[in-house]
């Protein structure tokens, strides 16, 4: 079953202002020198443009563009329903007047375009903002019993290297000495050089550390 139509006094009231805000855009725009279907199209320009301007506003609160758009087709209907009340002669419409509304086509189309094609910022609700994730801390368990520590094996120290025997040095006689030292003297004396040690050596016939040993203590080569 249908509903029963109830009349809206809000309605009504959008409807008669409407009309008669038509109306006198329609007169102001034949008075200015618009004739025929072209001082019809003047409020239809109009009320698009306040249109369009509101439904910005319902998206963009704070889009100065679309209070400025809607602003300048208010002034424009207001205007028209003002200079139609009688403080304006029809019959000898201003220039200026007769300038503004010729160029009015061209200012609507650029706010309708500006309106429509203009990218609007929705607003990101306060429970949209994803908040920063809380770092993970780990816990433990106080009734878990705490691991057991890991058994420490013992490392033997080690010895150090033994450092190996300083060599001995065989005593020399002395008479041996002397008998090596002539031997030596008797070589310089007469091939004018000191005596090799290996010469010395097989000349004694000695054991090699006893001949190094005399060897050194002559300081032969």
């Amino acid at each position: 079953m249908s509903r029963p139509i109830r009349p809206d006094a809000v309605l009504v009231q959008a409807v008669i202002a409407g009309a008669l805000s038509f109306a006198h855009l329609h007169d102001l725009a034949e008075a200015a020198g618009q004739s025929g279907w072209k001082a019809w199209a003047y409020p239809v320009s109009v009320d698009l443009l306040l249109v369009a301007a509101w439904r910005r506003l319902r998206t963009a609160r704070r889009d100065r563009s679309a209070w400025t758009w809607f602003v300048i087709a208010l002034f424009a209907s207001l205007g028209a329903n003002i200079a139609t009340a009688g403080l304006l002669d029809l019959a000898h419409v201003p220039a200026w007047l007769c300038i503004l509304v010729a160029g009015w086509p061209a200012l609507a189309f650029l706010g309708g375009t500006l309106l429509v094609h203009s990218p609007t910022t929705p607003a990101v609700p306060a429970q949209a903002v994803e908040e920063p994730a809380a770092p993970e801390v780990e816990t433990h368990r106080t009734d878990e019993p705490a691991p057991d520590p890991a058994p420490t094996v013992a490392v033997p120290e080690l010895a150090p290297a033994p450092s190996p025997p300083a060599p001995s040095v065989p005593t020399i006689p002395v008479a041996l000495l002397d008998h090596a030292r002539k031997i030596a003297d008797a070589h310089r004396a007469s091939t004018g050089s000191p005596m090799p040690a290996d010469a010395l050596s097989a000349r004694l016939q000695l054991p090699a550390p006893m001949a190094d040993a005399i060897a050194a203590e002559l300081q032969l080569t």
